[in-house]
């Protein structure tokens, strides 16, 4: 079937990325492969990492399937478009359903893309993960790719205001060498090396980056153990809870 929709989305942002003068800086895109199946696990900071994460994958010229909670498929606007890219849409109250139209689609070669986080990092460090991307990648017999982003969430991220005209940011871009599922025993196992892999890759990500803040009042993006004033990884946590027994109130 044509892919009508998902080519005229990456032209405009192509043409997001010009008009604002977006500094992107993609290495390791050649890990993503031409044919044939993948997963590409990547660090979530921000609501446009999809976006980014999805152009590592430009030199390989693959579209990248993105699993998202089921809300952005119901929007009037999004809808449309998410089922028109062919995402997959993440309900957690039948969350099999999704995870088995994922694995489907890997068999049938897509390249699926996932945040294992499962929600922005406040913190900007990568949190615990949960286990379903490598349970993928097992399950279909792919490889599973880490994806470090970083200055995404300058632009927009969780408990700050949108930025979207903002000009020359630097957005660094880095995928890592595939993982072989059939070299790890288990999910569990799979996981916790891809954890550590995505935290090397944003560490990377994070010492190469070729800006700062602009003054006292701009450091609110970098971590605290770059003398930023992100939350830590245990005040994310708990904001994170605050947040989900407010949404069940």
């Amino acid at each position: 079937m044509p892919e009508l929709v998902y080519p005229p989305v990456i032209a405009a942002a192509k043409t997001m990325f010009r008009v604002l003068d977006l500094r992107l800086t993609v290495a390791g895109g050649h890990h993503v492969p031409r044919t044939g199946g993948a997963v590409m696990a990547s660090n979530h900071v921000s609501y446009l990492d999809f976006i980014f994460c999805g152009y590592g994958a430009h030199e390989s010229r693959r579209l990248v399937r993105f699993m998202a909670k089921h809300e952005v498929f119901a929007h009037k606007v999004s809808g449309p478009l998410m089922r028109g890219m062919k995402h997959i849409p993440v309900n957690r109250r039948a969350g099999a359903g999704s995870y088995n139209t994922a694995v489907d689609a890997l068999r049938r070669g897509e390249v699926v893309g996932v945040f294992p986080e499962a929600t922005i990092s406040r913190s900007f460090l990568v949190k615990e993960l949960k286990n379903g991307a490598a349970r993928m990648s097992q399950e279909a017999g792919v490889p599973l790719l880490p994806v470090a982003l970083w200055g995404t969430q300058r632009l927009w991220t969780k408990g700050r205001p949108r930025t979207l005209t903002r000009r020359h940011t630097p957005i660094t871009i880095l995928v890592g060498e595939p993982m072989d599922p059939a070299a790890y025993p288990d999910a569990g196992t799979m996981t916790a090396e891809l954890k550590g892999r995505l935290s090397a890759l944003v560490d990377r990500a994070q010492r190469e980056y070729p800006d700062g803040p602009a003054g006292a009042d701009d450091t609110w993006w970098q971590p605290v153990h770059l003398g930023g004033t992100a939350p830590t990884l245990e005040e994310a946590a708990e904001l994170d809870r605050r947040g989900r027994r407010a949404s069940a109130a």
